[in-house]
């Protein structure tokens, strides 16, 4: 499926954007199988845009410090780019994942974790 999908998109980006990846939002989301991750991932990674790409790891360990209380990646997408200053977005990504990767991961390391002020340290 996948590549099937990255045939289609690269006709469509052939022939709608002249062989050009879009750099804006609108565009990349109309592009099939394309979500706001990815969207926004393209922003960041392949424009260096701002934008905050949220997945799985994003979502948890933003929720879980308190900075969004949110249910879905979109909602919190949506609050983090309220809270954060601009000039942050483009970092969060990278720092979110990693620390949901190695510290704060589904089942979380709270005694390799460095942040005594955790509100959910207590918990896990």
């Amino acid at each position: 499926m996948k590549a099937k999908r990255i045939k289609e998109v690269s006709k469509i980006i052939m022939e709608k954007y002249s062989g050009k990846v879009p750099d804006n939002l609108k565009n990349l989301l109309s592009l099939p199988g394309v979500g706001r991750k990815t969207a926004n991932c393209v922003l960041v990674y392949g424009f260096d845009k701002p934008a905050i790409p949220v997945d799985v790891h994003v979502h948890r360990v933003a929720n879980r410090l308190g900075f969004v209380k949110t249910k879905s990646p979109e909602e919190t997408e949506k609050d983090l780019m309220e809270k954060i200053p601009k000039k942050y977005w483009k970092k969060i990504n990278h720092i979110f994942v990693e620390f949901g990767k190695n510290v704060c991961s589904a089942k979380p390391k709270c005694k390799k974790c460095p942040l005594f002020e955790c509100p959910n340290r207590k918990k896990h």
